[in-house]
């Protein structure tokens, strides 16, 4: 059974089919649960990693340990999109959304019992691939299914999803503020849960059943093929660079919050405390920026919208820690670069259309993912080799340098495809 092709007049949430309505409560929920286990380390990094290295958490092999556990995770990510982006295009995306969610779930819940930082690195690589996956399936799979000229919007409330994931991931920290750190993983192993309903329910897409019939799979190669290659490395630069820079704020800001002389005095209650509370406000301000990033979308198109939100990504770095500032006003900071956070959920729904269908969760996947090993490598070397001052772990000259790299993405933003109208038409590269 087949879910159909979306209606072009549909204007009203209850025009919607009731496959439409599933499909996009599975996605919807598979980035939820997606955001909640990706942060869940984040928030005890420090704390977990310098427990399982019997260190302070001060000492600076922890926070290397720290990054390379994160790297790793990246790399995960990066293969899982590959990985899981090429079985949603052979199996179909309602299968592989339940894969990748499984995959995620359990191994997150397994990292709970990890006895050293290598056994945490083992688990977050494998949770890494079902959340990597995640994303092209979920994303193929709205686009396959609901109006085109909703994908703004729908781009800006999957990416909320995974920002009120996020969130469930602040409250557990908050909830278990003062237990051990590792007790936060259990929380992940909710999603799996899901995955039952999500077999049951979801149905396969129309435009994903009909392109299967008599039609041979294409080949991974077919990406550097004549109709897509200027596409698929166009998309893989804007994404490796970009990334390279959003990842690097996301993990080594709470050692930046930490260096905070506010900050840095606080008992450890306190300290987990404020990596909370300054993780909430950057979701709190990315909420709001899906939706900003979503109207700039419908208002100019995609192409503008991504290079506009690039360049207030790197304005706003540049200002946030060009300088020192003291913790109310890098509270407010970080509401703002969290805005500009939005420009990610353009990718949601902008990248799978600019593949054939039978390529589309193996190109969006690969492209988006597969960036992320250059993220991987950069937020190691961010984090490691560019620091101002190893005794107090100040990470602001960092963070500054990595949010330069938010020019060159929008640069060549400017050469992503314009959107086409026709039905069956791949989107081409703009001159």
């Amino acid at each position: 059974m087949s879910s159909p092709a979306p209606t072009p007049d549909i204007t009203r949430l209850r025009d919607l089919s009731p496959h439409q309505v599933r499909s996009g409560i599975a996605a919807w929920l598979g980035w939820l649960f997606d955001g909640l286990d990706m942060h869940l380390y984040t928030l005890v990094a420090t704390a977990f990693v310098a427990q399982l290295m019997a260190l302070p958490e001060s000492d600076p092999a922890v926070g290397q340990h720290g990054s390379i556990i994160q790297a790793a995770f990246l790399v995960g990510w990066a293969l899982g999109g590959a990985f899981f982006g090429r079985v949603g295009d052979l199996l179909g995306r309602s299968r592989t959304l339940t894969l990748t969610i499984l995959t995620y779930a359990c191994f997150t819940g397994l990292s709970f019992f990890a006895q050293t930082w290598w056994h945490l690195m083992i688990f977050r690589f494998l949770a890494a691939l079902g959340i990597g996956g995640e994303w092209a399936v979920g994303a193929s799979l709205l686009s396959e299914t609901w109006p085109k000229k909703w994908r703004p919007w729908i781009a800006a409330t999957l990416q909320s999803a995974v920002n009120c994931g996020v969130l469930l991931a602040c409250f557990a920290g908050f909830m278990l503020a003062g237990r051990e750190p590792r007790y936060i993983f259990l929380i992940g192993v909710l999603p799996a849960f899901i995955t039952l309903w999500i077999r049951k329910a979801v149905p396969e897409t129309d435009e994903w059943e009909k392109a299967r019939e008599g039609q041979p799979v294409p080949r991974i190669s077919d990406l550097f093929g004549p109709e897509v290659r200027s596409t698929t490395w166009r998309v893989l630069i804007i994404c490796a660079v970009s990334l390279t820079a959003h990842w690097t704020f996301l993990f080594w800001q709470q050692k930046h919050v930490l260096s905070l002389p506010e900050i840095s005095s606080l008992s450890k209650e306190g300290k987990d405390s404020a990596i909370v509370t300054a993780l909430l406000w950057i979701m709190l301000g990315s909420l709001i920026g899906n939706y900003i990033a979503g109207a700039l979308a419908k208002l100019m198109g995609y192409r503008k919208a991504i290079v506009l939100m690039m360049l207030a990504y790197f304005g706003i770095m540049y200002i946030s820690f060009s300088r020192p500032w003291d913790w109310e006003t890098t509270k407010l900071q970080f509401a703002v670069i969290g805005a500009c956070q939005g420009v990610f959920g353009l990718f949601t729904m902008c990248l799978p259309p600019l593949f054939p269908v039978l390529l589309r969760t193996t190109g969006s996947g690969f492209c988006y993912n597969i960036g992320r090993i250059v993220a991987a490598a950069g937020t190691v070397y961010f984090g490691i080799y560019v620091k101002v001052d190893k005794e107090v772990g100040d990470f602001r000259t960092a963070l500054l340098y990595a949010g330069f790299l938010f020019i060159p993405a929008a640069l060549v933003s400017m050469l992503l495809p314009l959107e086409k109208d026709e039905p069956g038409k791949v989107d081409q590269p703009a001159e």
